[in-house]
């Protein structure tokens, strides 16, 4: 049986290291990887109080 992932559409990026040290190269994404996320900021302001407040009151 030949491999199901050669049949995907997509792929992930290359990796560097290996484990829970693994994460995307960012040498190998390109404007393609990623999503477009034109409020990220806003939202971060937002939520970033409030986690805040939550870690000081535990």
């Amino acid at each position: 049986m030949s491999d199901p992932l050669d049949k995907a559409t997509s792929k992930a990026p290359a990796t560097l290291g290996e484990g829970c040290l693994s994460r995307y190269d960012p040498q190998e994404m390109d404007e393609e990887d990623g999503t477009e996320f034109p409020g990220a900021a806003q939202l971060w302001e937002q939520v970033k109080p409030a986690a805040d407040d939550e870690s000081e009151s535990s």
